[in-house]
């Protein structure tokens, strides 16, 4: 009982500080918790600055022309046509536009692909319909070294007895992730395609049967993380829930080490 109370408490802690859940009316993008979602959503505001413009100046030029123009307005509209100038400026323009377009592309796209070393990896498997996880980059005296789970989705009857948690998206068991540590994900599938997304870290990674994907992931704060399979795998595709619960490296490695000395007694 009292570890549901310090999960509900984390969950509406995280949920009242930021928006790392899916909510209702959401226009927006979820807050960021990785390197790569603050790249994102710098970059879409760059974007969406420029698309505000370039609608704002075509809507009144196209105005402007059809307004001053036409054989009503203007006497000799004829001039108007085969203008070098003209012809220069709209050439220029959305090529000068492009490229203040393609430089943060490109770094935010080279800065995903990056590989760092990894302090752990973490191998993820997807099934229909769940995720299976395995730690084993641990170096302890321990016999038991390896952290597997197999998260499931909580059905109607078991999120009763849970207030607080979110329909569809809570499983039977949580990831545990630490903060400030560099990971390697290692994603693939048993038997159909899968991806594993995260909208708080900016990841959606494919898991194709027979191919290993790998990506790094550097996560910058604590909290509790959803996310769901973002392709297309069967009937109860949209039932393959992502819970992940990040900590402080520090009560992370106290959480694993005392989890692994449970496994080896």
């Amino acid at each position: 009982m009292l570890d549901l109370l310090k999960k509900t408490a984390i969950i509406n802690f995280s949920l009242i500080l930021f928006c790392d859940a899916p909510d209702f009316w959401q226009l927006r993008l979820q807050d960021p918790a990785s390197s790569i979602m603050e790249g994102i959503l710098l970059f879409n505001k760059h974007l969406l600055f420029i698309v505000v413009m370039i609608v704002i100046l075509t809507g009144w030029l196209l105005f402007n022309t059809i307004y001053s123009y036409d054989e009503f307005n203007s006497s000799q509209p004829a001039n108007f046509f085969h203008s070098n100038e003209l012809e220069i400026v709209w050439t220029s323009l959305p090529a000068l536009t492009l490229l203040t377009l393609a430089s943060p592309s490109f770094s935010l796209l080279y800065s995903m692909d990056e590989i760092s070393i990894p302090d752990f990896s973490i191998k993820i498997l997807g099934h229909q319909w769940f995720w299976s996880y395995e730690i084993s980059d641990f170096r302890s005296c321990l016999q038991t070294t390896t952290l597997k789970y197999a998260c499931y989705m909580l059905s109607n009857e078991e999120l009763r007895n849970c207030k607080g948690f979110f329909r569809n998206l809570e499983t039977n068991k949580r990831v545990i992730l630490p903060t400030n540590t560099h990971m390697r994900l290692l994603v693939s599938a048993v038997d159909v395609l899968h991806s594993w997304t995260i909208p708080s870290f900016g990841l959606k990674i494919d898991a194709c049967p027979g191919r290993l994907n790998q990506v790094n992931l550097f996560i910058k704060r604590f909290g509790v993380f959803f996310g769901q399979c973002s392709e297309i795998c069967g009937v109860n595709h949209g039932f393959m829930p992502i819970v992940l619960l990040t900590l402080p490296t520090s009560q992370y490695h106290y959480l694993i080490m005392t989890n692994l000395e449970n496994h080896s007694s």
